[in-house]
């Protein structure tokens, strides 16, 4: 089997260390595979790496990097025959925390060869493919202020979630879904492939990637005590609990808000129009998962 690993060196700790670059070469070498890594140099770069991957009739794409990498890379093989692998070494790992693939330790490599292809569900905001989250509002600019960062990790999204928090307004919306229509007063709204945003904070217990569906997740304005608890929460499966959130489950919805502005897809911001189409392409990722 030909394969690619894509390496990005602004991902995580690849920025200091690009030791997973070094296991990667070792790896191909170590399995007599034939391998090649490649390193991204400008954003987007990945997908055309992966793109050239596929081209070049390689049967497993590997990303080494963050959520935002693993987006990137994703993107061009839906629908293809290509297996994504997946180095998890970003600042939350939604998806990979989510599948099984919790660091980017021997395991990882591992599980490349020894692991199964699981086919899972793609989602498209406005055309912006998804693997793991979208969202609208307070997520959508913590998600700005921290592409502008430098120093990424947990501490970063503390660091810009915190002046986020008290700025950020909340904005009425108008879902629209096969059940009819839900009009919510927003502070941050997420859409769902998987159970959570990265760093194990479980926003949507018990979704999966690959039921054909998505969890939309809205949250209202709370007080700064109330968003405690709702942190709490994220990391005890039980933040669909909550009284004051509002969840429905659906293939597809339509947001509608007052005006253009910023969403995010799997943490990567990107400006879009008031209306927001969520469509899902069922099964169309195939991705190596711990069997």
């Amino acid at each position: 089997m030909k394969v690619r690993f894509i390496f990005n060196p602004h991902s995580g700790s690849n920025r200091r260390n690009p030791q997973l670059r070094i296991r990667a070469q070792e790896f191909i070498e170590r399995h007599r595979l034939d391998g090649q890594v490649v390193s991204t140099e400008r954003p987007r770069h990945a997908t055309e790496l992966a793109a050239q991957a596929v081209a070049d009739g390689c049967g497993l794409v590997v990303a080494i990097g963050g959520d935002g990498t693993m987006n990137e890379v994703a993107t061009a093989l839906v629908g293809t025959d290509a297996i994504f692998g997946l180095i998890p070494c970003g600042s939350g790992n939604g998806l990979g925390r989510h599948l099984g693939i919790k660091r980017a330790g021997p395991e990882a490599f591992a599980l490349l060869l020894q692991g199964r292809p699981m086919a899972i569900d793609t989602g498209l905001a406005n055309d912006f493919p998804f693997f793991n989250a979208m969202g609208i509002g307070f997520e959508a600019d913590i998600a700005v202020r921290f592409s502008r960062q430098t120093r990424r990790g947990l501490a970063g999204y503390i660091r810009v979630g915190l002046p986020s928090f008290f700025a950020h307004e909340a904005e009425d919306v108008v879902v629209r879904h096969p059940g009819g229509e839900t009009r919510l007063r927003a502070f941050t709204l997420a859409v769902m492939n998987s159970d959570q945003y990265g760093n194990d904070a479980r926003v949507a217990p018990g979704a999966r990637t690959d039921d054909g569906r998505f969890e939309l997740v809205s949250v209202p304005r709370v007080g700064f005590f109330g968003a405690c608890g709702m942190l709490y929460r994220l990391g005890t499966d039980s933040f669909d609990r909550v009284k004051a959130i509002t969840r429905l489950s659906a293939d597809r919805f339509t947001i509608e808000r007052a005006k253009p502005g910023w969403i995010h897809v799997d943490g990567e911001p990107r400006a879009t129009t008031a209306r927001v189409a969520i469509s899902l392409k069922p099964a169309s990722l195939r991705i190596m998962v711990p069997a």
